[in-house]
This record gives structure tokens, sequence and C-alpha cells, in this order.
């Protein structure tokens, strides 16, 4: 069964949880920079997570621990576009350790990861939204609570729907 994201909610397995997309909507032409959240089906990738913070998880899928010179490359001109990084590095990348906790806990959506085409996108997750559900960059943000309600019930072959 798959995660579905209609409008400002995420649909999975009974659930109808309140959630928020990029700022200019969902879009099938995706670029980078452009505030959207990119139309599609797509595989999950592994469950990042601060164990600074979240103390217990309980889940199906890899998981990995955040350290704090992780980051996700969102600069075309480097050959690790749209992947995991350390720091430093000499390109463009967000940090993924970050205070304002969105990324204590997130998913990797696999949008444009195989093959991944420059400036097509990079670094869309499923995290946590902020407590005012503040429009993304092109993430997926639900609450912290409802994270972790759903967690323990998407495994491998779960995919994200978003229209």
């Amino acid at each position: 069964m798959n995660i579905v994201i209609k409008k400002h909610f995420l649909l999975y397995k009974g659930y109808k949880l309140k959630c928020t997309i990029g700022k200019s909507g969902i879009t099938l032409s995706k670029r980078e920079g452009d505030l959207s959240t990119p139309r599609g089906t797509f595989s999950l990738g592994l469950l990042y997570y601060r164990k600074d913070r979240i103390k217990q998880i309980k889940c199906k899928i890899k998981k990995k621990t955040i350290t704090k010179n992780m980051g996700w490359c969102d600069d075309s001109r480097s050959k690790k576009y749209n992947q995991e990084i350390s720091f430093p590095f000499k390109y463009g990348a967000e940090a993924l350790y970050r205070k304002d906790r969105i990324y204590d806990l997130f998913i990797n959506i696999k949008y444009n990861s195989w093959p991944v085409v420059k400036k097509r996108g990079s670094a869309i997750f499923l995290h946590l939204a902020d407590s005012k559900y503040k429009p993304t960059k092109g993430c997926v943000g639900i609450s912290k609570k409802n994270f972790m309600k759903i967690l323990p019930l998407i495994n491998k072959n779960t995919k994200i729907s978003i229209n």
C-alpha cells in the first residue's frame, strides 16, 4: 500500500494526517530551487534520525544516524548531486544536522535518484513539519507524533504517491 499525498493530507493505512508540501505546490516539471513538490510515485530510501533527539524508533526500513558532518548535495555542478555527502564539501549542500528539528527524523523520497538528472531537484524528503506547518522547499512535512504513528507500518515495498 502506498502513502498518498493529496493537497495538505497524507493518507496511509486508514490514517488521514495533516501535512505540508512545497510553497509552490505540486508539479510534474520539478526544477532545483523552484519550491515545488514533485508529482509522481516514488520509492522510499533510508530513514535518517538524530539519536540525541529521537530515542526509540520502531521501523521495518533501514535506518541511519545523522551526524554533525552530514549533508545532502543540492549543487548540480557536483558528481554527488542529490546524494548524501560529508562536510567539508566544496559544492553546495544542505546540512542534515539542524537546530530547527525538522530533520530530526526523515525518510529520503527517491525522486531524481536513478539516474540523477542535473537541476531536476534534490533533497526531497518526508520530514517533520514545524508547529505551524509552514510550506517546505519541496519536501513533505508531517508532525513528529504522526510520523511515529505511521513509521512502524512502512516497509521496503512502501512507495509514496504525490498527486
